[in-house]
Parts: structure tokens; C-alpha cells; sequence
């Protein structure tokens, strides 16, 4: 009993209606269970939503090559829609190149960023800039404090620190046990601050005294000197835990010291560290599922535009723990 300009107006909330139609026409909605097709209002609607994702270079640190694909797969979900998802790279090895790119990000007026914030410090200024000029920013694989963010997708690396000591308690009695943070600052890579935080609080509460924990930090330049400068200053050590994706360049120096046998536990799939898993130099690897991370990143940031979804404030993924046993079902 009313025109279709009334129920447009009482749908979407704009213009006068009378009390007496709105209520009629919402009385008529709740009864059919209406909810609106946003898929067909998103075709009609003539906006372009560009979002930018940031990461460290694959080429460089093979460890982000999933990410590539897992940004693919979402550009293939989303093709249909009036999105546009870039991909941008920046040196891990440099904070200046890190900073580049974002300027570049920006100067593309983005609707939002997802980034990896390797370098704290710089991605706190970067992520404030982009808050001052209304850019939604989300981060992914390392969680930064700021209330600037509005989304995190990555795993709780103080628990997965935690999950590296149980493995390294299962596979020792006793003994000396160095965390060894590979090529990046440690004062300014949070994610290995709280993955050390996360093993050593293992064994602290748990009173656990027949080991004692060193901090070991090498650079790729001089890995291999100051490892076998350690091992020789250390005869006792019996275990390694390292934060970074780069077990194998230590199980690389241990390959060749046979009668070295010491238990090593890394992070992620990365082709070397499954040689050296398979060879039985690394024990254990911790999978980050970085493909993972980035697709729900990006897939939040659509959904959120298209479908006016909320985004999660974090989405955490499970710390799986990989062997030679389990190791080909998560290698595609």
C-alpha cells in the first residue's frame, strides 16, 4: 500500500517517511526474513576500492613466496568486484627501503594497507600516517601494538615460542639450549623478542633447572665464523631453538660436524629447512602458514568494503607442528 520510492527510502534510510509506512513496510521485511542483496548493490555501485599489501621481497626471503600466491587466490576470488589489489615489496634488510615503499603506497591514496611491520619502530610511525589520512591499516604475520590498527592475522608467537620449548623438553633430559635470532636488529624485531619471551617463560614456570638458556645473534655474514666459534666456547650444548625462518643455515654448519649431535627446532617450510628435516639435522619445524595469513588479511579488508562485514580485531591461526613424518601433507 505504498510506492516503491517509500520502501527505497525506509531500506536504505534516507529522505521523510510517514511513522504509519515506515512501520507497515517494516512490518512486511521482518515477515519475509529480508535482508539485502549486496552482491547486486556493489555491481550497481561504481566505487573502486584499491588495497595495497606490503611484504618483504620473496626473492630476497624466500619465506613470503606463499604469500604471493595466497594474494593471487584472493585476486581470482574478487575479480568480478570493483577491487583493486596491489602487491608492493620492500628490502627485509632494510628499513630505508621499507620506508619507500609505503611512500609509494601512499601516494596512491589506498582505501587500506595490509602490511608486514618487520621493522617495529618504522612501521609504528608509517602505521600512524596512515591513520592521520583515514587508511585503514591492517598487519599481518608480525603483531605491533597501536590503536591505529584495526585487524592483526597472524599466530600468538609467545605461545609458539612455548609450543618450541614442550618439543625441545620432549627431546632433552638436560643440558644447554641457545635461542639464536638470525639477520634482523632484536631490538627492533618484536615477533623474535616474543618468541624468545614465550620459550624461556616455559621453562621458568615450570622450575625446570637442568637447562640453561643463551641468546645467540648472528648475522648472514658471519654465520658460519661465530657459530663455530660458539660451538667450540659451548661443547655442552645440546639443543637449538631459532626464531627466524633460516634453520637450515645453522643445520648447514652441523651437517659437516658429525659428531655434533644437537637438537634443532625452526620455523616454516621453506625448501632448505625440509632438506634438513628430512636428513634429520632439524627435528622440528613450527609452519606460520604465511599463505594463510595474507589471504585472510586481504579477504577481511574485501568483505568489509563489499559486504560491509565487520573486520575481526585479530585472527589467529593455529601453531602446527611439522616432522619428517607430516611434512609432505603441508607442502603443495
Amino acid at each position: 500500500g505504498v510506492s516503491k520510492g517509500t520502501v527505497d527510502r525506509v531500506l536504505h534510510n534516507r529522505g521523510k517517511v510517514s511513522p504509519i509506512a515506515e512501520e507497515k513496510i517494516k512490518e512486511v521485511l521482518a515477515g519475509i526474513n529480508y535482508e539485502p542483496n549486496l552482491i547486486a548493490q556493489n555491481l550497481k555501485n561504481n566505487t573502486i576500492y584499491r588495497i595495497c599489501v606490503l611484504l618483504p621481497d620473496p626473492e630476497i626471503d624466500p619465506y613470503w613466496l606463499p604469500c604471493v600466491n595466497g594474494i593471487q587466490e584472493a585476486i581470482k576470488e574478487y575479480k568480478a568486484y570493483n577491487v583493486m589489489i596491489e602487491t608492493h615489496y620492500f628490502n627485509p634488510e632494510s628499513t630505508k627501503s621499507f620506508l619507500t615503499a609505503n611512500e609509494t603506497i601512499i601516494s596512491k591514496s589506498p582505501n587500506a594497507v595490509l602490511l608486514a611491520p618487520l621493522f617495529h619502530k618504522e612501521a609504528l610511525e608509517i602505521i600512524k600516517q596512515y591513520d592521520e589520512l583515514n587508511i585503514i591499516v591492517n598487519t599481518f604475520n608480525n603483531q605491533v601494538e597501536s590503536e591505529s590498527i584495526k585487524s592483526f592475522v597472524g599466530q600468538d608467537l609467545h605461545k609458539s615460542g612455548r609450543v618450541a620449548a614442550s618439543l625441545m623438553n620432549l627431546i632433552l633430559n638436560e643440558g644447554q639450549i641457545a635461542i639464536i635470532h638470525i639477520d634482523e636488529s632484536l631490538k627492533n624485531a618484536v615477533h623474535m623478542q616474543k618468541k624468545e619471551e614465550g620459550f624461556r617463560s616455559y621453562f621458568d614456570e615450570k622450575n625446570i633447572s637442568e637447562f640453561s638458556l643463551t641468546t645467540l645473534k648472528l648475522k648472514y655474514s658471519n654465520i658460519e665464523t661465530k657459530f663455530s666459534a660458539f660451538l667450540e666456547e659451548n661443547p655442552n650444548l645440546k639443543g637449538i631453538f631459532i626464531t627466524t625462518s633460516k634453520a637450515y643455515q645453522i643445520a648447514s654448519v652441523l651437517s659437516s660436524l658429525q659428531e655434533k649431535k644437537i637438537a634443532i627446532i625452526g620455523y616454516d617450510l621453506i625448501d632448505k629447512n625440509v632438506k634438513y628435516l628430512n636428513e634429520g639435522l632439524v627435528h622440528f619445524l613450527i609452519h606460520q602458514n604465511q599463505k594463510r595469513q595474507v589471504y585472510l588479511g586481504v579477504s577481511t579488508l574485501v568483505e568489509h568494503f563489499l559486504f560491509r562485514k565487520e573486520i575481526p580485531e585479530t585472527i589467529l591461526l593455529p601453531i602446527d607442528i611439522i616432522n619428517v613424518e607430516n611434512a609432505s601433507f603441508y607442502i603443495s
